[in-house]
């Protein structure tokens, strides 16, 4: 058992979090223990996960809390910040930002819809510190029907146009709209969970690199064997993926 699943079952307020989290948890967070960084909860409920992270992260952390319930200002005389807001609202996120600028890591644990969870993503990316993190909790939803899914619309499929979004920094690939590729430097896949993390500062073009040392000048083979036609690669790949019972994923 590691530390933060220590402090959660230790912790005298209620909480619930999925087991497999906890060392999610640790392999992102770890670094930011007993820094001076503010952590945001979206969705506290019991607010028992605060007492948690507070203790995790140390005297140093400002931890903030949103939800929808008003009753969770509650949570301010312990010591917490608590905005009330629908975290499926951009103008929630504005007001938010305005008041909050200085961002490290945003946990979503609110509704787990794919519009919040797009919407947060979209909303919260530009406002986190190089360095920082956003990390979406539960997305199996993307794959359960009482949240409209499995849907070409879901917070993963959403997630995976984000990998081809960062692939798109290389020169003359293209561009999307309303990208974020100069803002989230990578992305951390695990089951139920999507970490984006966020430093604008490495979204640099990338550029060719030669350190114009002695060449032995030989041809590079990957382009030169007639075998490598683009019609039997084509062929070779959808035998594999039928085979593989892979095709499904590249409809």
């Amino acid at each position: 058992m590691n530390r933060i699943h220590q402090i959660f079952k230790e912790s005298k307020y209620s909480t619930i979090k999925y087991k497999n989290y906890f060392s999610i948890y640790s392999k992102l967070f770890e670094k930011y223990v007993n820094k001076k960084i503010t952590f945001v909860e979206i969705g506290i409920l019991n607010g028992g996960s605060l007492f948690v992270w507070k203790k995790y992260f140390g005297k140093n952390a400002k931890i903030i809390g949103i939800d929808l319930n008003p009753n969770a200002k509650k949570f301010e005389k312990y010591g917490f910040k608590i905005f009330i807001g629908d975290q499926a609202d951009p103008k929630f996120w504005k007001k938010f930002f305005k008041k909050e600028n200085n961002i490290d890591i945003i946990l979503d644990d609110g509704g787990h819809t794919n519009k919040q969870q797009i919407i947060t993503t979209n909303s919260c990316i530009p406002n986190i510190n190089n360095g920082g993190m956003l990390v979406i909790e539960d997305t199996h939803t993307s794959y359960q029907k009482e949240f409209n899914n499995s849907s070409k619309y879901s917070f993963i499929n959403y997630s995976k146009k984000i990998i081809d979004d960062i692939n798109y920094r290389f020169p003359k690939l293209g561009s999307f709209k309303n990208s974020l590729n100069n803002k989230i430097y990578s992305v951390e896949f695990f089951e139920s969970i999507v970490c984006f993390h966020v430093n604008k500062n490495l979204c640099k073009t990338n550029i060719l690199a030669d350190n114009k040392k002695k060449s032995f000048n030989h041809k590079d083979f990957r382009y030169f064997k007639k075998e490598i036609k683009i019609f039997d690669k084509l062929f070779f790949l959808k035998k594999y993926f039928k085979k593989n019972k892979l095709v499904k994923y590249f409809n």
